[in-house]
C-alpha cells in the first residue's frame, strides 16, 4: 500500500547544526549503500560474508560501474536527511552513466524496494537475490533502469539529466528536483545547452532543479575537462549559465573524520536550500525575476572508499575505478581478498543484524511515506496523470463541399484546436519547439499563451508572445525540447513537439531511450502509463521551397518504426480534417510515439469531417470518388498514397487516367496510420493477410505514392501476398531549391511519372498507350523548361483542382485561414 505522507514546501532550516548523532546516522547509511553497491557488483552468494569469500561467491560475469556511485551515495543520504526535516517533495535524477547499483541501495535501504519486489525480502535471503539479479541473465541492467524505483532518467546514455529534470519541475512548484551531473555527461553537447534551462523557469508556478556537478575526475579511460580547469575558470562557468556555485571537496584527506565531511556537506546542502527557500519566498510575493539559483560543485575521488591501489596500480582517484577494478575477483586468490578486504570494510556487521535486515537506525534516515526519493509519485509519473480536457474537434473543422473544394494550410487549422486545449488545461499541456511554433503554423495558440521566458525582456514591441508563464517553449534546441517534454510526460503531464521534419534526426538517440522506457515499462506492473510522446512534423521534405537539399530527409520515419510495434505509431493525414482527426486521438493515447507528419503549406481539403473521422479510425481506405472501378469486379490497377503531398499527386495521375483511359478500372487508395500495411502478427494496428489481400488485391499492380523513403513500405509488406506487384515510388534522396512541383519530379513522384508506372505495369497498356507514356514524358520535360524559365511551376500544374471541385474553384474563395505568402523557414 502507498503511504501518503504531507509534503511542506520550501520551508527554511531551523539553523541549528546537524547533530553528531545524525551525521553517524548518514555515514552508516552511506556505508551500507557502498556495501549494497558493491555486493550487487561481485557476489553470487555470501552477501553478510558470514564466512570466509571464495570464488564461488563471486559471479562469474563482473559487469556494472563502480567509479561514480559512492558520490551518488553519499548525496542520497544528504538528501534524506534534509528531505525529512523539511518535508520536502524531492526526486532524484542521477546523469552519471551506469550509477545503478547505488540507486538500488538506497531504494532498498529506505523499504521501497522491498515493498515493491516482494520477493526481495529484507533479510539475508533477500539480499543475495538482491546481489544476484543485478547485471545477471533474467535480472535488471546496470543503469538506473526503469525496474528501479524512483527513476524517471535511465542516464545510460549521457546528456539529458537536466533537460529531464527541469521537464520534471515545469508546473510542479512544490517539487525539489536533484539532479547530479557527472562530470563526463558534462562534456556533452546537449548537457552544456541544458544549463540554460533556468532562463525559462518561473520562481513561483515551476519546481526547483538543484544542479550538483560531480566532479570525480575521469571517465572510461581519460580525465575530464571540468575536472581539469581551475576553480576561477569552474566557477566564472556556472556564473555564467545563471547560477551560484556552491564548492563542496571531499574525500582527499584521509586524515579528515568521516563525521566532518558529512558535517561540511550538511551545512552546505542547508545553506543551499534556505537560499532556494528565499527564492520561493520572494516568488510567492510577486518577484517572479530570475534569481541566481544555486548549485552544488560536488568534487570527490573516482571510485570513492574503493581500494587505494590494485596489482600496484592507483585505482581511487583514478580512471582504473570507473567500473568493474577488480575484474579478476573470481580468477585469482589476490584480487579475491582485497574484495573481501574492501567489503569487510564498510562494517557489515554494525549495519546488518543477525536475520539481514538493516540497522532500524539506518532506516530512519529515510523520510516516511512518498516522501522518499524512490516512492515519491512523481517519479512514477502515470499516478498522477489526468485526462485532457479535450475540446470536441468536430468544431474546427474546415468545410470541404467537394474533395478538393476548399484550400487550408493543415496545421494552422490544428493551431486552431490546440489554442481551445491550452485554454482548458492551464496546468498540465505545454508545447515544445526549437524557435519553430508559428513557422509550423501554430501561432494560434498566442491568442491565449505566451512563450515562457524568464530572461531579459526588450518590451512587448519586440518580445511578441513572451512572458514569465507560458504554455509554449522554445529554445533552438532540438535536444532541450525533447528533453523537456520527456521529463514533463514521465511525471505526468501531456505535451507535444514540433520541428522541422529534417532535424528532428537530432533527438534520434534520445527517441530511441524513450521509445525503450515505453517497452519495458508496459512489462512493469508497477509503473502506469504516461501520456503518449507527440509528435508534429509541419515542414517536411517535399515543401522546403527556398531550403533546399539539406532540409530534404524524411527518414525519421525509418527510425520510428525500427522501435517496437507496441509502442510506435505513425500518422500521414492527407489534409486538414484528418490532421484533426489524428491529432485528437494522439492527445488521448497512452504509452505510445506518435509521430504525425503535415505539411504547413496551402493544400486541397478532400474529406468532410464525418469522412475523415471515419477515414482515420480505419486507418486506411478506398476512395471510391477518386477511382473508376466498377462495384463489384476487381480492379486494373490500384493506386495508393501515404502522405499529403503523394495524395495529391495520385489524385492527379488519377485525374490523367479518367481521361485518356477512360476504360481502365483504377483504385484509389489512401493510407493515413503507416502501421496498418505491416502484418497483423507484426503491430497491432497490422491488416491481416485477408483484409490487404482485399484492399490492395494479390495480383494486380500496386502504384504506391509515399511520402518517405520508398524502401520502408517493401519492408511493411514484404510479406503479403501480392508484395511482388508493389511498385513503390518516394523519396530517394534527391533535392535542391526548386519548386515544389520539380522537387516531386526529382523523385519520379509526380502525376506524370505514375501515370508511365501504371502504363508499363498494366499488361493490357504497354503497347495500346504508347501515345501517351510519350506525352506523359514531355509533360515532365515542359514542366521541367517552365520552372527554369518562370521560377514557378506550370499553371496548370500548380493550380490543379480534383475535376469535380473545378466549377467550386472559379466562385469560391480560398480558406480564409490561409495565409498564401508560405514564409517556409
Amino acid at each position: 500500500m502507498r503511504t501518503t505522507t504531507t509534503a511542506t514546501a520550501w520551508q527554511a532550516g531551523s539553523g541549528a547544526p546537524v547533530t553528531d548523532d545524525t551525521l553517524d546516522r548518514i555515514d552508516r547509511w552511506w556505508r551500507a549503500a557502498n556495501y549494497l553497491s558493491v555486493g550487487q557488483i561481485y557476489l553470487l552468494d555470501n552477501p553478510l560474508l558470514r564466512e570466509p569469500l571464495t570464488r564461488d561467491h563471486v559471479k562469474p560475469r563482473l559487469l556494472g560501474h563502480w567509479g561514480t556511485t559512492p558520490g551518488l551515495n553519499f548525496l542520497y543520504a544528504h538528501l534524506n536527511r534534509a528531505i525529512a526535516e523539511r518535508s520536502q517533495s524531492t526526486i532524484y535524477v542521477t546523469g552519471p552513466g551506469h550509477g545503478g547499483p547505488g540507486l538500488v541501495a538506497s531504494a532498498y535501504l529506505d523499504g521501497t524496494y522491498s515493498e515493491t519486489y516482494s520477493d526481495i525480502t529484507e533479510d539475508e535471503e533477500g539480499l543475495t537475490r538482491l546481489f544476484r539479479q543485478f547485471s545477471f541473465p533474467g535480472g535488471i541492467p546496470s543503469h538506473v533502469a526503469p525496474e528501479t524505483p524512483g527513476s524517471i532518467h535511465e542516464g545510460g546514455e549521457l546528456g539529458y539529466a537536466l533537460s529531464h529534470a527541469y521537464g520534471a519541475a515545469f508546473d510542479n512548484p512544490d517539487l525539489l528536483v536533484a539532479t547530479v551531473i557527472g562530470d563526463g555527461e558534462a562534456e556533452t553537447g546537449p548537457l552544456a545547452t541544458s544549463w540554460h534551462s533556468n532562463k525559462f523557469v518561473n520562481p513561483a508556478q515551476d519546481g526547483v532543479v538543484l544542479p550538483i556537478l560531480h566532479l570525480n575526475g575521469y571517465k572510461i579511460a581519460n580525465p575530464t575537462v571540468l575536472a581539469r580547469i581551475s576553480d576561477d575558470e569552474l566557477e566564472a562557468l556556472m556564473v555564467g549559465y545563471g547560477h551560484k556555485p556552491h564548492v563542496f571537496v571531499g574525500g582527499f584527506d584521509a586524515d579528515e573524520p568521516a563525521v566532518e565531511v558529512h558535517r561540511r556537506f550538511a551545512t552546505l546542502l542547508d545553506e543551499v536550500l534556505d537560499e532556494i527557500a528565499e527564492i520561493k519566498a520572494r516568488a510567492a510575493q510577486g518577484d517572479l525575476s530570475r534569481p541566481m539559483w544555486p548549485m552544488i560543485v560536488f568534487r570527490t575521488p573516482k571510485g570513492w572508499t574503493g581500494p587505494d591501489e590494485i596489482d600496484g596500480k592507483k585505482t581511487t582517484g583514478s580512471w582504473r575505478a570507473h567500473q568493474v577494478p577488480l575484474a579478476s575477483a573470481r580468477d585469482t586468490e589476490a584480487h579475491l581478498h582485497v574484495l573481501e578486504q574492501w567489503l569487510q570494510s564498510y562494517g557489515p556487521s554494525e549495519l546488518f543484524d543477525a536475520t539481514g535486515r538493516v540497522d532500524p537506525e539506518i532506516r530512519a534516515l529515510a523520510p516516511q511515506g512518498d516522501l522518499r526519493m524512490s516512492d515519491n509519485p512523481h517519479a512514477n509519473g502515470g499516478i498522477l496523470l489526468k485526462d485532457l480536457r479535450l475540446p470536441d474537434f468536430r468544431e474546427f473543422a474546415v468545410d470541404v463541399p467537394k474533395p478538393g473544394g476548399s484550400i487550408s494550410e493543415a496545421p494552422r487549422i490544428l493551431g486552431n484546436y490546440l489554442t481551445e486545449v491550452v485554454r482548458r488545461n492551464p496546468d498540465n499541456f505545454r508545447i515544445f519547439g526549437p524557435d519553430e511554433t508559428a513557422s509550423n503554423r501554430l501561432q494560434a495558440v498566442y491568442e491565449v499563451t505566451d512563450k515562457q521566458w524568464n530572461a531579459e525582456f526588450y518590451g512587448a514591441d519586440v518580445d511578441e508572445h513572451m512572458s514569465r508563464a507560458g504554455r509554449v517553449m522554445e529554445m533552438l534546441s532540438e535536444h532541450q525540447c525533447q528533453g523537456w517534454l520527456e521529463g514533463y510526460l514521465l511525471t505526468g503531464r501531456h505535451g507535444l513537439f514540433t520541428s522541422y521534419e529534417a532535424f528532428i534526426h537530432i533527438v534520434d538517440s534520445m527517441f530511441n531511450q524513450h521509445a525503450k522506457w515505453l517497452k519495458v515499462t508496459n512489462d512493469i506492473p508497477w509503473r502506469r502509463p504516461i501520456a503518449s510522446l507527440n509528435y508534429l512534423l509541419s515542414s517536411h521534405v517535399w515543401r522546403q521551397d527556398h531550403n533546399g537539399f539539406s532540409h530534404q530527409d524524411p527518414g525519421f520515419i525509418d527510425h520510428v518504426v525500427n522501435k517496437k510495434a507496441e509502442v510506435v505509431r505513425v500518422y500521414l493525414p492527407p489534409d486538414a480534417n484528418t490532421l484533426l482527426s489524428t491529432y485528437h486521438h494522439c492527445l488521448r493515447s497512452r504509452q505510445y510515439v506518435n509521430v504525425v507528419v503535415s505539411g504547413k503549406q496551402p493544400a486541397p481539403n478532400f474529406l468532410t469531417m464525418e469522412q475523415a473521422i471515419a477515414h482515420c479510425t480505419r486507418g486506411l481506405g478506398i476512395w471510391e470518388w477518386a477511382g473508376t472501378e466498377v462495384d463489384g469486379e476487381e480492379p486494373d490497377v490500384v493506386l495508393a498514397a501515404a502522405g499529403d503531398v503523394p495524395t495529391l499527386e495520385v489524385l492527379a495521375a488519377a485525374d490523367i487516367l479518367r481521361r485518356e483511359v477512360p476504360e481502365l478500372k483504377v483504385r484509389v487508395i489512401n493510407v493515413v496510420d503507416l502501421m496498418r500495411l505491416q502484418d497483423e502478427r507484426e503491430h497491432p494496428h497490422g491488416l491481416s493477410d485477408r483484409e490487404f489481400d482485399g484492399l490492395f488485391t494479390a495480383d494486380r499492380p500496386v502504384i504506391f505514392a509515399y511520402h518517405g523513403y520508398p524502401w520502408l513500405i517493401h519492408r511493411l509488406t514484404y510479406r503479403r501476398n501480392g508484395h511482388s506487384n508493389i511498385h513503390v515510388r518516394g523519396y530517394k534522396e534527391e533535392g535542391t531549391t526548386t519548386t515544389p512541383f520539380d522537387m516531386v519530379m526529382l523523385n519520379d513522384l509526380d502525376r506524370f511519372h505514375l501515370v508511365i508506372d501504371v502504363i508499363d505495369r498494366v499488361p493490357s497498356l504497354g503497347t495500346r498507350r504508347a501515345g501517351l507514356r510519350q506525352k506523359m514524358v514531355d509533360a515532365r520535360l515542359a514542366a521541367r523548361q517552365y520552372t527554369r524559365a518562370h521560377g514557378d511551376d506550370l499553371p496548370e500544374v500548380r493550380d490543379w483542382v480534383w475535376p469535380d471541385a473545378q466549377d467550386l474553384a472559379a466562385t469560391e474563395q480560398v480558406d480564409a485561414t490561409v495565409t498564401t505568402g508560405g514564409d517556409n523557414e
